[in-house]
């Protein structure tokens, strides 16, 4: 396992010309090229006609053969739950950037209703020290807009950003009051930081576990209306209006949000957002019953909010892929639909999912997909990764477009083990993943 300082060479395909001959950054086009790696970074991308320099770099120093696999930017996922402090028996930073490394994923943001909540400088730290000390993928901790996600009163923006915060949200809960977000966005406008929004009204959302559509009716409960998750959109997108922040939605899932974000985002408001894969494949009706892997907030909607937010992402109303990754211990789940916590897992499951549902049936290219987990991320929020170019970090990972398994929650390096996926075939799995330079997990079956 090469060091920061080691120099590896992943010679092979960064790009096979597979299928449609998909275009991959930086150039473009899939071609196959050498990546050698020095001190963290990516010193050269070679192609056949540098072979002699290729030569005296494969002779002095370690190589890993990529070959008949695709090579692409480490993925990035901007919202996830790694339960640490306060939910260990969920899930740990460690346990989560392991699960992350497996799934191909080298930076992730982590939400900050935890406990304590991340809330203070020092819990900030804590994260920090915490995923140091895994020394695996990036963790990137956002803090809370209020303290303890009350929404009563604002968190030390100031002091927060000073200790490593990224952006400010108070996500598991929407911020209820009109007056403290429009505060929140002036105060962080004027720090140039972002407002990350989980966008629900409460009055709206009490005694719901599921959408209010299909599945809600022929149950007899209540559901959760789209009006919940929109109508804090479209109010939070008039206060960015207002205040000039860069204002970012979580996990959107309803058309009418899809339709406010597109149209805040034709007149120059600065509005951002993100969907998740299991809100792009499955709807309500694909719930088979009171299966509590199936419960999660914003809850699955209909068939018809599913291909809004598939031509969101699709004509870049919806910027980026996430995977709101949410575990729980199987105790939890098993409480039933209706008393189970919201959240299934998402790392390891994420880009084969999307691969196979969508590249694979020709919906989607190679190229969008990869985008729209790496570069699309990496520009929202201005990270110095999410490429593959000369100088960048070697942040990289390695698919295996051809494997085709089932998904079996007993592999999961998460400790959750909530997913609906579970028996679903799918293609194109995560076989290593390095971190500047550093392999942080390879799939040793495959080695």
């Amino acid at each position: 396992m090469p060091g920061k300082s080691d120099r590896t060479e992943a010679e092979g395909n960064y790009a096979t010309d597979y299928k449609k001959r998909e275009r991959l950054e930086p150039k473009g086009e899939l071609e196959r090229k050498t990546i050698i790696i020095d001190e963290g970074k990516i010193k050269k991308i070679a192609g056949l006609e540098d072979q002699a320099v290729l030569d005296a770099e494969k002779s002095a120093h370690h190589v890993t053969d990529a070959s008949g696999k695709l090579v692409i930017p480490g993925l990035i996922d901007m919202h996830v739950h790694l339960r640490e402090p306060g939910f260990e028996h969920k899930e740990t930073i460690e346990t989560g950037a392991r699960s992350a490394a497996q799934g191909g994923f080298t930076t992730i943001a982590c939400m900050p209703n935890t406990r304590p909540v991340t809330d203070s400088p020092e819990v900030v730290k804590l994260v920090l020290d915490k995923a140091k000390e895994a020394d695996l993928v990036k963790v990137l901790p956002y803090a809370a807009i209020t303290k303890n996600e009350l929404g009563r009163e604002l968190t030390d923006f100031a002091a927060l950003k000073e200790a490593g915060a990224i952006g400010f949200t108070d996500d598991g809960v929407g911020v209820q009051n009109a007056q403290m977000m429009k505060d929140a966005m002036s105060l962080a406008a004027s720090m140039d930081m972002p407002v990350i929004a989980h966008c629900e009204d409460d009055s709206l959302v009490v005694g719901g576990y599921v959408t209010e559509g299909e599945f809600s009716k022929r149950h007899g409960i209540k559901g959760i209306p789209n009006e919940s998750e929109a109508i804090h959109v479209g109010r939070d997108i008039l206060l960015a209006e207002a205040t000039g922040v860069h204002y970012h939605v979580c996990h959107v899932s309803t058309e009418q949000s899809v339709r406010l974000i597109r149209l805040a985002k034709s007149i120059g408001i600065k509005v951002t957002a993100e969907v998740c894969p299991h809100h792009l494949v499955l709807s309500d009706e694909d719930i088979p019953g009171m299966d509590a892997n199936w419960k999660m907030n914003p809850p699955l909607r209909s068939p018809r909010d599913v291909q809004a937010c598939i031509e969101g992402l699709l004509d870049g109303t919806l910027d980026m892929i996430v995977t709101d990754h949410a575990p729980h211990s199987e105790e939890e789940k098993a409480k039933g639909m209706e008393l189970a916590p919201f959240g299934i897992v998402g790392f390891e499951t994420a880009f084969p999912l999307l691969y196979t549902k969508f590249v694979e049936t020709g919906l989607w290219s190679l190229d969008f997909l990869v985008k729209r987990m790496t570069a699309d991320p990496a520009r929202v929020f201005r990270l110095d990764t999410g490429k593959l170019e000369e100088g960048a970090p070697a942040d990289i990972t390695m698919i295996d477009l051809n494997e085709e398994k089932a998904v079996d929650p007993a592999t999961f390096a998460t400790k959750g083990r909530n997913t609906p996926f579970t028996g679903w075939k799918l293609k194109g799995w995560a076989v290593q993943t390095w971190v500047d330079g550093k392999s942080v997990w390879h799939n040793t079956v495959q080695q």
